[in-house]
């Protein structure tokens, strides 16, 4: 019998790639020759490097900006790498939690111009090559980036919900298939946030990666950082105009290619939608569901998850024999014992190489523009927490307002604020003002973190909560006290840590400005640190580190550790 016509349910589709394929396969193609031609120059010599001088031209910033952008989504991927690998380590394992956490709360609090001592040597991996200096560069970006990552994956690790782990036990997950498909999901909506902010951070500080001197040393890679800082040099007003609209363009690719399809996608990630919040929608996010293109690779790595899946019998027991020796107390006096030691070996070691060059009084300034930086950075915050919190709150209770502002404030905080410095240096010199205080609000721009942190937590507030102070009269100043600023004070508290630590490592550039020949000092630990790394002096540059690094440890285990948990018991709702 023949059949003029085949039942639907066998006949072959053929594939007929849409649109959607199309425009990803434009953007994955385009991506490929942007990489390449970004990397092009790191196999060439320094010596040519060196040769070939940093143009001023409109023209050249459209290769610079690709260099730049591909030095920090390196950078980004590295800090991702050490957040899955350094955070796991330090919640899983209360032995090297011990040493761990606090030595990443030391290392957050170092700025970016102190691990600028390790230049020489990646500069002595590859000798002669344009690929050490790279690396240099991406290692620098890469230190104001992974800190508060790793810190934000770490805290949403200690903090998984218990019925949640017994569900992965119930389901016998390998720990990789938990890893994937429990932690790194819980995870992820702080951690994206993070990840926006440590963009930010990698662009404030992406002159001092990309154009940077170490004494002897001088490394000046092409990018927008080092345009930025020949403009600076030169005067040239018209160039750091060019220079802020290439990292607009820049800045706007990565919203819409990144950050904001993370965003839109952060809902999957939620154990429970927050009340008033609009969701977001991303055409990035819409093009990567509906492109096959983009699917295979999404299957390739669903399949790289599967592949720690091991189904069968729940994981054995560690016998008891065996358990109770690893567990035993004098294995943990042991690694408390030894950690000690070497914590005692660093310290004598470091004195040692301090005092060779540093007399005993000068450790007692350094400790004084210790203080002077603290008074600038608590007047700041106080300064910025009074206005921001008010219009925060107005605006996060204003759900179609937050949607519009929200993404202005992500925009604003990733946008490299020492682009204004000529401006104010400029306005400084012309008006005669005192450097020690008007080169102070430099070192706030990080008063994004606090606004942000705000309207989210205004805009949590629920409407059951908001219909019962109205009804009950509640108004005015009463209103504040029991209402708005309980609800936002643990937000604001995640804010404000951000914005204070933000501001102790933007003091390096803060409190030493130039505008051509014109260079303008504040006293403070800032300045003492950027003037020892220009000459070298790797004794006073480790010492005011340890000393700007002891006082941020301090403010933190003394002031903000105690309020945020005091934040978390008191005005959590739940």
């Amino acid at each position: 019998m023949r059949l003029d016509r085949l039942p639907i349910s066998v006949l072959r589709i053929r594939y007929v790639p849409g649109g959607w394929d199309l425009l990803a396969f434009v953007l994955v193609f385009a991506f490929f020759v942007y990489a390449a031609q970004a990397a092009r120059g790191l196999a060439g010599s320094l010596a040519h490097l060196e040769a070939v001088p940093i143009s001023l031209a409109p023209s050249a910033l459209v290769g610079y900006s690709a260099r730049t952008a591909l030095r920090m989504l390196i950078a980004m991927s590295a800090s991702l790498v050490f957040t899955f690998t350094y955070a796991t380590l330090a919640a899983k394992s209360r032995r090297a939690e011990v040493l761990l956490v606090p030595l990443l709360d030391f290392l957050q609090s170092v700025p970016i111009l102190g691990f600028s001592i390790t230049t020489p040597f990646f500069l002595q991996l590859t000798p002669g090559r344009v690929a050490g200096a790279e690396m240099a560069a991406i290692f620098l970006i890469f230190t104001s980036q992974a800190w508060n990552m790793a810190f934000s994956f770490y805290h949403s690790l200690r903090s998984i919900p218990d019925e949640l782990i017994e569900v992965a036990r119930n389901f016998r997950l390998s720990p990789w298939m938990r890893f994937w498909r429990l932690e790194v999901p819980f995870a992820m909506p702080a951690l994206i946030w993070n990840m926006m902010m440590s963009m930010s951070g990698g662009w404030f500080f992406v002159v001092a990666s990309e154009a940077i001197s170490v004494g002897n040393t001088t490394v000046t890679l092409p990018g927008v950082g080092s345009y930025i800082a020949l403009a600076i040099e030169q005067k040239n007003l018209g160039a750091i105009g060019w220079a802020i609209g290439a990292m607009f363009v820049v800045i706007l690719i990565f919203d819409q290619l990144l950050f904001r399809p993370l965003i839109a996608s952060a809902d999957w990630f939620r154990l429970e939608q927050e009340v008033g919040l609009t969701p977001s929608r991303s055409w990035a996010l819409t093009m990567m569901r509906r492109s096959r293109v983009l699917g295979l690779i999404a299957r390739a790595f669903a399949a790289l998850l599967r592949a720690g899946r091991k189904p069968g019998a729940a994981p054995q027991a560690l016998p008891e024999r065996r358990r109770s020796v690893w567990d035993a107390h004098w294995i943990d006096y042991a690694w408390y014992v030894l950690l000690g030691l070497l914590g005692l070996v660093a310290v004598v070691k470091t004195t040692g190489f301090v005092l060779g060059e540093v007399r005993p009084a000068e450790i007692g300034q350094v400790i004084l523009y210790g203080f002077i930086t603290l008074v600038r950075v608590a007047v700041l915050i106080a300064l910025a927490s009074l206005v921001w919190v008010p219009i925060g709150v107005a605006v996060g209770m204003r759900p179609r307002l937050a949607s519009i502002v929200q993404p202005v404030a992500q925009f604003l905080a990733a946008f490299p604020a020492n682009l204004l410095f000529p401006i104010v240096v400029s306005a400084i010199v012309l008006l005669k003002l005192n450097p020690d205080i008007w080169l102070s609000p430099l070192m706030i721009l990080g008063q994004w973190y606090i606004l942000f942190n705000v309207i989210v937590g205004a805009s949590a507030l629920a409407p059951d909560l908001r219909y019962a102070a109205e009804n009950l009269g509640v108004r005015g100043w009463l209103w504040w006290r029991r209402v708005a600023l309980p609800l936002v004070f643990p937000f604001y508290v995640t804010g404000a840590i951000t914005a204070s630590g933000g501001s102790w490592n933007a003091s390096v550039a803060a409190e030493v400005v130039s505008w051509g020949q014109q260079k303008l000092t504040a006293h403070g630990i800032g300045a003492y640190i950027a003037e020892a790394t220009s000459h070298g002096d790797f004794q006073r540059t480790v010492l005011a580190i340890l000393v700007l690094s002891l006082f941020v440890v301090t403010l933190n285990r003394l002031f903000w550790r105690p309020l945020y948990a005091r934040a978390e018991r008191k005005f959590r709702l739940s």
